[in-house]
């Protein structure tokens, strides 16, 4: 089982998790305001925590026009004038994900957003007493042209980190993949994105994270019993957060 420690994202404004022993992106080079970012000190897998505009209805219907060919990944109706509250938070979900796409990139959903409870995430005065902040959590993988220039919403890698300074090839962020330069590497890169979005209405905001799982480095030395501890790593990650994660001061969203 993973080992995790409290961290503080944001100056403090909310809390939760990280694997223990990751590396502090913005030690390393200049991160975005809006962003967290956090590598692992062994691997290429990256956590990626972000301060996102709400994903609005129309919007967010739209991507399951999109994902047509891997219906039903929801529950319920998903035309606009039916589609319930719950579909509409569960396709601003993968609407974030597929933001993150590049072009020539394809998202395959390999768990659909399933409501979870936060335990420590309280509804600020915004909400109603009896309300709770929705949350979803799922996976998706994303398969790229190896050739691709890595992309995303973060550099494709961080000086110093061990992604960076190791032989392997750079490190993929925010869906995008690995990419290598020689030969022998295959023609597409696959990577997995575990996530956990949180819909804060009246703050206008979603809060999304990502935990990027490139299998590149692991396919390249065949050891897919490292690929998969990997992933239970990812998936253990996101149960921590559905467990820790508050936010201490509301006024970050501001």
């Amino acid at each position: 089982m993973a080992q995790f420690a409290d961290q503080d994202f944001f100056g403090g404004t909310i809390r939760g998790v990280v694997p223990q022993g990751w590396i502090d992106g913005s030690t390393l080079r200049e991160v975005p305001d809006h962003q967290e970012l956090f590598l692992s000190p062994t691997t290429l897998s990256t956590l990626i925590i972000e301060i996102n505009q709400r994903v609005l209805r129309d919007d967010a219907l739209s991507i399951l026009t999109m994902l047509d060919h891997q219906q039903p990944p929801l529950g319920g109706s998903s035309t606009s004038n039916t589609a319930s509250t719950e579909t509409i938070d569960q396709a601003a979900a993968l609407y974030h994900l597929h933001d993150i796409c590049e072009e020539g990139d394809t998202m395959q959903i390999v768990t659909p957003p399933q409501r979870v409870h936060l335990s420590r995430l309280s509804p600020s005065s915004s909400y109603s007493p009896s309300s709770s902040i929705p949350a979803y959590r799922g996976v998706v993988s994303f398969t790229t042209p190896a050739r691709q220039r890595p992309g995303g919403r973060v550099p494709s890698s961080v000086d110093g980190a061990a992604a960076a300074t190791s032989t392997a090839p750079s490190a993929a962020v925010g869906g995008a993949a690995l990419n290598g330069e020689t030969n022998a590497l295959p023609q597409t890169s696959r990577l997995t994105c575990h996530y956990l979005v949180v819909r804060l209405e009246p703050q206008a905001t979603d809060l999304v994270v990502f935990l990027n799982v490139p299998h590149e480095e692991f396919d390249t030395r065949g050891d897919p019993r490292g690929l998969s501890r990997e992933e239970v790593v990812a998936e253990e990650l996101v149960e921590a957060l559905v467990q820790k994660l508050e936010v201490c001061d509301w006024g970050l969203f501001v």
